[in-house]
Protein backbone atom coordinates (compact mmCIF):
# COMPACT_ATOMS: atom_id res chain seq x y z
CA UNK A 1 0.00 0.00 0.00
CA UNK A 2 1.61 3.66 -0.93
CA UNK A 3 0.25 6.82 0.61
CA UNK A 4 -0.22 9.19 -1.26
CA UNK A 5 0.02 13.19 -0.27
CA UNK A 6 -1.04 16.62 -2.03
CA UNK A 7 -2.29 19.94 -1.53
CA UNK A 8 -4.63 21.83 -3.27
CA UNK A 9 -6.23 25.57 -2.40
CA UNK A 10 -9.49 26.78 -1.61
CA UNK A 11 -11.01 30.04 -3.06
CA UNK A 12 -11.23 32.45 0.18
CA UNK A 13 -14.47 32.17 2.16
CA UNK A 14 -15.41 28.54 1.14
CA UNK A 15 -14.52 26.43 3.67
CA UNK A 16 -18.28 25.88 4.67
CA UNK A 17 -19.58 24.70 0.48
CA UNK A 18 -16.64 22.60 0.00
CA UNK A 19 -17.58 20.93 3.25
CA UNK A 20 -21.32 21.00 2.12
CA UNK A 21 -20.24 18.95 -0.74
CA UNK A 22 -17.72 16.78 0.48
CA UNK A 23 -20.63 15.75 3.14
CA UNK A 24 -22.56 14.68 0.20
CA UNK A 25 -20.19 13.32 -1.86
CA UNK A 26 -21.57 11.00 -4.38
CA UNK A 27 -22.08 7.53 -3.75
CA UNK A 28 -21.11 6.56 -7.11
CA UNK A 29 -17.50 8.57 -7.06
CA UNK A 30 -17.36 7.04 -3.28
CA UNK A 31 -17.66 3.34 -5.13
CA UNK A 32 -15.20 4.93 -8.00
CA UNK A 33 -11.87 5.76 -5.61
CA UNK A 34 -12.77 2.37 -3.83
CA UNK A 35 -13.00 0.24 -6.81
CA UNK A 36 -9.74 2.30 -7.97
CA UNK A 37 -7.62 1.13 -4.67
CA UNK A 38 -8.00 4.40 -3.20
CA UNK A 39 -8.43 4.41 0.99
CA UNK A 40 -8.27 5.85 4.04
CA UNK A 41 -8.89 9.35 1.77
CA UNK A 42 -8.74 12.61 4.57
CA UNK A 43 -8.67 16.28 3.44
CA UNK A 44 -7.78 19.23 6.23
CA UNK A 45 -7.93 22.60 5.40
CA UNK A 46 -5.35 25.50 6.85
CA UNK A 47 -7.27 28.35 8.00
CA UNK A 48 -4.32 30.69 7.40
CA UNK A 49 -3.55 29.80 3.84
CA UNK A 50 -6.85 28.02 2.70
CA UNK A 51 -4.75 25.15 1.60
CA UNK A 52 -6.14 21.49 1.58
CA UNK A 53 -3.95 18.69 2.76
CA UNK A 54 -5.02 15.50 1.22
CA UNK A 55 -3.92 12.17 1.93
CA UNK A 56 -4.73 8.61 0.79
CA UNK A 57 -3.34 5.17 0.78
CA UNK A 58 -3.31 3.84 -2.84
CA UNK A 59 -2.96 0.23 -3.79
CA UNK A 60 -1.03 0.08 -7.06
CA UNK A 61 0.79 3.51 -8.89
CA UNK A 62 -2.51 5.53 -9.04
CA UNK A 63 -4.41 7.85 -6.72
CA UNK A 64 -7.08 9.88 -7.19
CA UNK A 65 -5.71 12.67 -9.13
CA UNK A 66 -5.21 9.88 -11.79
CA UNK A 67 -8.72 9.17 -12.58
CA UNK A 68 -8.87 12.31 -15.14
CA UNK A 69 -10.27 10.43 -17.78
CA UNK A 70 -12.95 9.18 -16.29
CA UNK A 71 -16.57 11.35 -16.86
CA UNK A 72 -17.49 10.66 -13.45
CA UNK A 73 -14.17 12.27 -12.25
CA UNK A 74 -14.51 15.64 -14.64
CA UNK A 75 -18.01 16.09 -13.35
CA UNK A 76 -17.42 16.51 -10.13
CA UNK A 77 -14.44 18.87 -10.52
CA UNK A 78 -16.59 21.27 -12.77
CA UNK A 79 -18.85 20.94 -9.78
CA UNK A 80 -16.17 21.82 -7.80
CA UNK A 81 -14.36 24.24 -9.83
CA UNK A 82 -16.74 27.67 -8.63
CA UNK A 83 -14.92 27.31 -5.37
CA UNK A 84 -10.93 25.81 -5.46
CA UNK A 85 -8.30 26.58 -7.85
CA UNK A 86 -8.36 24.65 -10.93
CA UNK A 87 -6.42 23.89 -14.20
CA UNK A 88 -8.53 24.98 -17.25
CA UNK A 89 -9.96 21.35 -17.53
CA UNK A 90 -11.52 22.41 -14.85
CA UNK A 91 -9.10 19.79 -12.69
CA UNK A 92 -8.00 21.16 -9.47
CA UNK A 93 -4.47 22.72 -8.89
CA UNK A 94 -2.61 19.51 -7.26
CA UNK A 95 0.66 19.94 -5.84
CA UNK A 96 1.97 16.53 -4.98
CA UNK A 97 4.17 16.31 -1.70
CA UNK A 98 6.90 13.99 -0.79
CA UNK A 99 7.02 12.28 2.19
CA UNK A 100 10.04 12.84 4.82
CA UNK A 101 9.15 10.47 7.84
CA UNK A 102 6.94 7.94 8.48
CA UNK A 103 5.94 6.29 11.66
CA UNK A 104 4.20 2.96 11.71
Amino acid sequence: MKRVAFKMKLNPGQKERYMQRHSAIWPELTKLLKDSGISEYSIFFDSETDTLFAFQKVSGDTGSQSLSDNSLVRKWWAFMSDIMQTNPDTSPVSIPLEEVFYMD
